[in-house]
């Protein structure tokens, strides 16, 4: 696993109060699910990222809406002119929450219990240096368009920085293909490239996906619980907490888009929430979450080489565009998706890898019902009308 020096990162940690020269997660001990809901301060924080949020969003709405509407075009799937951007809310409202979580701790001098970690320390402040490149491209992009080849490279960026830092997702297979042909250092080397290429398309993916009011905020909502609980990473219900903040605002009919700021978080956070996972099973299991979102990217995508059309290129291709374009509304697109992420999880908790796999199983059948649904929707629709001559 390749590491990189930290003690820059830790002092600027410290200088920004979230635990100095020592990890921020060695500063906090056991908190198990219950605890953060047993607790007036765990509550407080939720609160407060939610209400933070709400706030955020409200004032982007309200304040800087003229400067960065969202007017809709032939691809689009509102048809109001819409203010985007929004995501910015629950950004504020996390990185907030969290170095007031970090400044409590050393100015209050209290034992709170409000991360168990039984993984390598997360350092919140390494965390944040690698989201803020996204985060300010993201406004960037939503402010001015940005051209996709500079977004692409602050992607592969952060995701080469993430990899590097973090390590490689769990790939044991690698060795035992690969082992008896190269060297560990090559093998590590491989998987670490194959890390930072599923990190980078699983950001391009839910940038991709954010389509339709409260798909993908309510869907990452869902996926980032599945991880709090399932990975033992309670820092991410202050995340969901605040999405939820953003959620009254962006729920269809949707008041204001969370833009290419929130998209790209999201995506990044959930791939640093899988990275954080050592243990192979509970890793390649958890996977299994993004399959709802990854599982229409990645077979759109995918139809699309085969059709020998240019990827890069904008499109409605993608199932839940095209459920829409079929009749459906957008809630009842949103709740199918997050339903679908509930039952997966459902089936990770309860047969834990073998769930997985009947995850992905599932994946590719609701993909398959949905193009034969699509197919039959779209015949209904350009069905000649019958000879009415009697």
């Amino acid at each position: 696993m390749f590491t990189i020096g930290l003690n820059g990162v830790q002092t600027l940690a410290g200088l920004i109060g979230i635990g100095g020269r020592e990890p921020i997660a060695s500063m906090f001990n056991t908190f198990a699910l219950p605890g953060i809901f047993d607790t007036g301060l765990g509550w407080g924080f939720l609160m407060a990222s939610f209400g933070l949020s709400w706030k955020v969003v409200r004032l982007i709405k309200n304040r800087f809406a003229f400067a960065l509407l969202d007017i809709p075009n032939e691809r689009s799937s509102h048809k109001q002119p819409t203010p985007r951007g929004g995501g910015l809310g629950f950004v504020i409202a996390f990185v907030m929450v969290s170095l007031a979580i970090g400044f409590f701790m050393v100015i209050g001098e209290r034992d709170i219990a409000l991360f168990n970690l039984n993984f390598p320390p997360i350092d919140l402040g390494v965390i944040w240096l690698l989201l803020l490149p996204l985060v300010v491209v993201g406004i960037i992009d939503d402010r001015f368009s940005l051209a996709s080849k500079w977004r692409y490279l602050v992607q592969v960026t952060v995701t080469i920085s993430a990899g590097v830092y973090f390590g490689a997702f769990p790939q044991p297979w690698l060795s035992d293909w690969l082992g008896s042909f190269f060297a560990p250092i090559v093998i590590s080397i491989i998987a670490t490239v194959l890390t930072i290429f599923t990190m980078t398309a699983i950001v391009n993916f839910y940038n991709f996906m954010d389509g339709l009011d409260g798909l993908v905020a309510g869907t990452t909502a869902l996926q980032l619980s599945f991880l709090a609980v399932y990975l033992d990473q309670p820092i991410w219900w202050f995340l969901v907490a605040a999405i939820g903040g953003f959620l009254v605002w962006n729920w269809s009919p949707a008041k204001v888009f969370m833009g290419d700021v929130g998209s790209t978080f999201l995506g990044a956070c959930v791939a640093i929430a899988l990275l954080q996972e050592p243990d192979v099973t509970l890793a390649w299991s958890s996977l299994a979450i993004v399959a709802p979102l990854m599982g229409d990217a990645m077979y759109t995508v995918f139809s699309r080489l085969l059709r020998w059309e240019n990827i890069l290129l904008p499109h409605r291709s993608h199932i839940y565009q095209r459920l829409q374009q079929s009749g459906w509304s957008h809630p009842q697109v949103a709740i199918t998706y997050m339903g679908f992420t509930v039952a997966i999880a459902g089936l990770i908790f309860t047969w834990g890898e073998m769930g997985a796999w009947l995850s992905f199983a599932a994946t590719i059948g609701a993909i398959i019902v949905s193009e034969l649904y699509l197919h039959h929707a779209n015949s209904k629709l350009i069905e000649p009308p019958q000879n009415l001559e009697g």
